[in-house]
């Protein structure tokens, strides 16, 4: 404990400090340096390997868990600052050997195709419709821009939405969400 501003601030580190995450439903203990991201912790310390390590810096969501039910990047959140929380990867939905909803719509509408963004796309989508029931195409899109397919399975995806809130996509509603990205990407890129 150090004095900051009359307030006494617990100092983690330099070395490994224990971590205690409870990830699935399953308590899971270690040690792992304060820097450590949760996406470190989770692959290569708890041998979780649903969340991928793509772009690492927050941009593709291919590391997106459920943190107390809300999406976030694992690749930009120390593994520290998620403990005492319910964490979800897509290996915890559905629980075990019968797969989740959403999953199986993943399925369904062969929204998938290398795999590296489908498991951050899942727990993201779950995250989305738990919020949004009866989202229009519009929201959706908007509230799963921050998840990237390289693949471009955008229609896919937008059917799996579909499929999940019982109606039948409009049109062209994959075309926004990959009209979305590019935007996106051209501007990241200027």
């Amino acid at each position: 404990m150090i004095n900051v501003d009359g307030q006494e601030v617990a100092v983690h580190g330099p070395g490994p400090v224990p971590v205690a995450l409870t990830v699935n439903g399953k308590r899971l203990t270690g040690e792992v340096e304060p820097r450590v991201t949760l996406l470190d912790a989770l692959r290569e310390h708890f041998d979780v390997t649903g969340p991928k390590r793509v772009c690492d810096r927050a941009e593709c969501g291919a590391c997106t868990v459920l943190i107390e039910g809300r999406a976030v990047y694992s690749c930009t959140t120390l593994a520290i600052e998620a403990q005492g929380k319910e964490i979800l990867t897509a290996e915890g939905l559905g629980g075990g050997e019968r797969p989740d909803a959403v999953q199986s719509a993943f399925v369904n509408n062969d929204a998938q195709q290398c795999g590296f963004c489908t498991p951050g796309f899942t727990v993201a989508t779950k995250a989305f419709l738990d919020k949004n029931p009866h989202a229009s195409d519009a929201e959706v899109a908007q509230g799963l821009a921050g998840n990237l397919c390289r693949c471009g399975t955008y229609r896919g995806i937008h059917g799996v939405v579909a499929q999940m809130t019982g109606r039948e996509p409009k049109g062209n509603a994959g075309t926004t969400m990959i009209a979305r990205e590019l935007g996106a990407s051209e501007k990241g890129s200027a």
